[in-house]
């Protein structure tokens, strides 16, 4: 039983000491590609609820770069879609369909903003290699990059 009970101990004290002897390097790694998503936005500058023209245009400004926002939106996270119908005596009755997206964009940058006619149009652009720097400031994925055994 006294050499049982040594063994034991020596086990254990080897395991012990064998758990905390390394050194573990990290490294960060980038993805391969980067892509780049660019997106469209439109407003009509007659119909906002403004008293003057200069007003009309910017908020119509304003209204198309929302309008590409949501687009950039759900490029990147998709869109929710509910649908609901109902028939009553073989006939149509309801028929409700509902779209939303949710989510956050960060690192794009507006290309262009321009009237056209009697829209207002906003370009944008997100750069997938931005949107990674974004991350990095942020979180720090990374993996081994060198284990040392004492």
């Amino acid at each position: 039983m006294k050499h049982l009970m040594l063994i034991l101990l020596a086990v254990f004290l080897l395991g012990a000491c064998s758990s905390n002897d390394r050194y573990v390097q990290w490294e960060t790694v980038p993805p391969e590609t980067f892509p780049k998503l660019t997106a469209i936005g439109y407003a009509p500058l007659d119909t906002q609820p403004a008293k003057t023209q200069a007003e009309k245009v910017l908020m119509a400004m304003q209204a198309s770069k929302l309008a590409a926002y949501r687009e950039l939106a759900e490029q990147v996270y998709g869109q929710k879609i509910t649908a609901s119908s109902s028939v009553n005596e073989w006939t149509m009755g309801d028929d409700n369909l509902r779209a939303s997206v949710s989510g956050v964009i960060r690192g794009a940058r507006v290309v262009k903003s321009y009237p056209v006619g009697e829209h207002y149009v906003t370009e944008l652009e997100l750069d997938f290699a931005q949107v990674w720097a974004v991350y990095q400031q942020q979180n720090r994925p990374q993996r081994v990059k060198d284990v040392t055994y004492f």
